[in-house]
């Protein structure tokens, strides 16, 4: 493709450099921007905000109708997932009705609506029913995870959700129904499974500080509150539940819904809440994903990068594909995006030459992958 040409100020003062590798019909098709708006240097920095929000936000968008389809391609439950559902004591009879409907809700959604298979969700609650449900007892979950040890693999995914109360007493931990287990504790447990790819939801009180000892690298983080010190009875669950059931979670309109939509959009929710009873929150839900054991209540700056590109949804981006090859340049697409954002974050300590450059070389691969993606160019692959 040739060079962008314009006619502006900077253009024939010669202190402009045009866009490589987009002509102007490639600009056209790509943000919908003039020639000017990419090649003039004082508004590069607009560009690259701009192209950013459009990547992020946008671009994603073509390929919800292609990956709708290709989750169509089968019915089958994912049995690469599973879950863990763990219901604790109550207390009193009304905490237990509202366990009890929220971990039913949460079971059917996950079977129903995100293609988990009936066999990779284990439930265990306070008063279990049928044969389906173990107690919640702290013997009881150390079966359960002793049991994972055996079936996971590395490739599998994991999450674990915890509904109930908390406490914080030099160190954390959930109520079950007998003596509890610490964060350390499940910390431990998990540690012994195969796979590190893992999804804790703990929507407790109090459940803030399982995040330091939770926190490791391929793991995402969930917390209810952001302390130990927040000991009031939760409402982070019932809008959690609301964003898995809500048809707008999927923000950026990919036809996935990602940990970090379902985080953001729960939040904001509770948030809401909060703000239209007139009353002062007592949880701020945090999550995190990068190891740091620090969680976030605002995700900026490189973080949830894994929360956005992890999945509830029943297939994975490789099963989503028609095609082994569709599957790698989603997986380049995935990437391309986290090194823009882990790009970004690190701008202030970059040379602005040095930024705008890489910036520039990112955006144009990405480009190309989506807009492969999008006029299906790529052969099937019997692979």
């Amino acid at each position: 493709m040739s060079s962008i040409e314009c006619n502006c100020r900077s253009h024939r003062a010669g202190n402009c450099r045009p866009l490589r590798g987009l002509s102007c019909r490639g600009v056209r098709w790509f943000l919908g921007l003039t020639p000017q708006a990419l090649c003039c240097r004082p508004l590069r920095g607009l560009f690259a905000a701009l192209s950013l929000l459009f990547i992020l936000t946008n671009s994603s968008s073509a390929l919800a109708q292609s990956d709708r389809a290709a989750s169509d391609l089968s019915s089958l439950p994912d049995r690469n997932k599973y879950a863990v559902i763990l219901n604790g004591a109550s207390g009193e009879a009304a905490y237990a009705k509202q366990f009890q409907q929220w971990t039913g809700s949460l079971q059917q959604t996950l079977i129903a609506r995100f293609g988990f298979a009936n066999d990779r969700v284990r439930l265990l609650t306070e008063k279990p029913v049928g044969t389906t449900a173990a107690p919640a007892t702290a013997e009881e979950v150390r079966k359960v995870f002793a049991a994972l040890r055996n079936e996971l693999s590395a490739d599998n995914l994991l999450f674990v959700f915890f509904i109930g109360h908390g406490s914080f007493d030099k160190e954390a931990k959930f109520n079950l129904v007998g003596p509890d287990l610490s964060a350390g504790e499940y910390n431990a447990l998990l540690t012994a499974l195969p796979t590190h790819r893992l999804v804790i939801f703990n929507l407790a009180s109090a459940s803030g500080e399982f995040i330091k000892p939770l926190a490791a690298k391929g793991r995402i983080v969930v917390t209810a509150t952001r302390s130990g010190q927040e000991t009031n009875a939760t409402r982070f669950t019932e809008y959690l539940l609301a964003a898995l059931l809500a048809n707008d979670a999927d923000t950026n309109q990919d036809g996935h819904i990602s940990v970090l939509e379902v985080f953001n959009y729960a939040n904001r929710l509770t948030a809401e809440f909060y703000t239209r009873a007139g009353r002062l929150a007592t949880e701020h839900a945090m999550l995190e994903d990068n190891g740091d054991g620090v969680g976030h209540q605002k995700l900026e700056g490189g973080e949830g990068l894994l929360a956005r590109a992890t999945y509830l949804d029943s297939l994975s981006v490789e099963q989503a594909a028609n095609n082994a090859a569709i599957a790698k340049l989603l997986r380049d697409k995935t990437r391309l995006e986290g090194e823009i954002s882990q790009l970004i974050a690190r701008k202030s300590s970059m040379p602005e030459p040095e930024y705008e450059t890489e910036l520039e070389r990112l955006f144009i691969q990405l480009a190309k992958v989506n807009r492969t993606i999008k006029q299906g160019m790529v052969p099937a692959t019997d692979e």
